[in-house]
């Protein structure tokens, strides 16, 4: 079987991003521009992918992690040179060597294999991607002979007049030839930016009598490159609506898609409505059945079936099956509700669990708790569950009743079928059945069943 390596040029500093930050590493519908690349790899090469870095190399390395070999740019001369690092790693131990460029986060893995396939029969040693545009984003101009056949590219700083007015323009993909490739890097002359371009292999097949093949993309979004802000901004509309359009042929109703935001790694179960002003953000799972929304942000929050959550705000939560939640309300990371949930507006869970069936009042807090079944916690219930020093746990049993504007003073533990007045402040534990009033909370009673 014919090898195929991935070569994603990653090693430029992206001046025209004015940022401290690599530019490949900037986010794009809430992943690092790299990220794509690597996802567009991942379906077309057969050996692990090379990653050439240079500028804010570590930060790169740390982000990519085990996805990828890592090749060092220094100093960085040029899309050539960066290419030319990687043949100490490649030289005979691959076919084909497939290079992209990491600030190019639209282009497919089906544009990629696509063009691998048309190098495979092509017996010349180039295969290159290109657009037909207008607005040519900096690209260099593609130079066809009078037949037809590629002859050279242009850089833009270098081109006439007369090849600025050309449309079809060089992506900056490339699928080569291994064999041929090593020894043409060698011959690229250094440009008068005292840089080695890459697409200078190009005029030296030509010169070596060997056909460059060239395709132009149908979808010219897919060569977009980030090179400034902007870029950034029309990319993230792009993805936005690609998003958006996978979801509801999904099956998902999105009530407004312009004002809804929806993150790659997001997935969302067929029948679930999302209303408008809504944020789905991070590793979010969301189950089928549900209504998001409006005005709800979600981020790495594992959600079930059947759930209901208006105007609220989960970070980092675990929601099941059949809870309703808000308006106004806030899980924070660790929060878990079971099925059958209720929670009121102007709620907040932090680090807890909340069992089967429990109620939980509005104007509530619940932190580093855990609750059982089928509890009744009352209006303004706070768990003081901070001292000071150290965040403290709160236990409630099963079928407990938590009335309105009760302190529990933590740690402390209730027990099962246990009731508080409103106003108590808890402050020690409560056995089971008991009934407990006053400030501080003292024995009343045991509990009835009428109670």
């Amino acid at each position: 079987m014919m090898k195929i390596t991935v070569v994603i040029l990653a090693a430029g500093q992206g001046t025209r991003m004015h940022s401290n930050t690599p530019k490949v590493l900037h986010l794009l519908a809430g992943q690092p521009l790299i990220r794509y690349s690597l996802k567009a790899a991942a379906g077309v090469g057969t050996e692990m992918p090379v990653v050439v870095v240079g500028h804010g190399s570590e930060q790169v390395r740390q982000v990519v992690g085990e996805d990828a070999r890592f090749v060092l740019q220094e100093p960085q001369l040029g899309t050539g040179h960066a290419v030319r690092a990687t043949e100490f790693l490649l030289d005979g131990k691959t076919d084909l060597v497939l290079v992209i460029s990491a600030d190019m986060p639209l282009l497919s893995g089906a544009t990629l294999r696509h063009m691998v396939s048309i190098q495979q029969d092509n017996p010349g040693p180039i295969t290159m991607l290109t657009i037909l545009s207008d607005d040519s984003h900096g690209f260099g101009r593609l130079i066809r002979a009078v037949d037809g056949s590629v002859c050279e590219i242009v850089e833009e700083a270098h081109a006439t007049p007369e090849q600025l007015a050309i449309r079809e323009l060089n992506v900056g993909a490339y699928c080569f030839k291994a064999s041929w490739l090593w020894d043409a890097l060698k011959r690229v002359p250094l440009s008068p930016k005292g840089e080695y371009y890459l697409t200078d292999t190009v005029g030296l097949a030509v010169a070596d009598g060997l056909p460059v093949q060239a395709f132009a993309l149908e979808d010219s979004a897919e060569a977009l490159g980030i090179n400034t802000r902007v870029h950034l901004a029309e990319a993230e509309s792009i993805l936005h609506q690609r998003i958006n359009k996978k979801h509801m042929l999904a099956g998902v109703t999105l009530m407004d898609p312009n004002s809804i935001y929806i993150q790659a790694d997001v997935t969302i179960g067929q029948d679930t409505v999302i209303w408008p002003n809504t944020y789905l953000r991070g590793a979010t799972n969301i189950g089928e059945g549900c209504t998001i929304g409006p005005d709800t942000i979600i981020e790495d929050t594992q959600i079930g079936n059947a759930c209901t959550i208006l105007a609220s705000v989960l970070e980092g939560a675990r929601v099941e099956d059949h809870v309703g939640m808000g308006p106004f309300c806030h899980l924070r990371k660790g929060a878990h509700l079971a099925q059958d949930v209720h929670m009121g507006n102007f709620g907040e869970v932090k680090d807890s669990y909340l069992g089967p069936g429990t109620k939980m009042g509005h104007f509530s807090y619940i932190g580093n708790a855990h609750i059982e079944s089928d509890v009744n916690i009352g209006a303004g219930t706070i768990t003081c569950n901070f001292d000071g020093v150290n965040k403290n746990p709160t236990e409630i049993g099963a079928h407990a009743f938590i009335g309105s504007d009760t302190m529990l003073v933590a740690p402390v533990k209730i027990g099962e079928g246990a009731h508080t007045g409103a106003g108590s402040v808890v402050t020690h534990d409560v056995p089971p059945h008991d009934l407990v009033v006053g400030v501080p909370a003292r024995h009343l009673r045991k509990t009835e069943k009428s109670d």
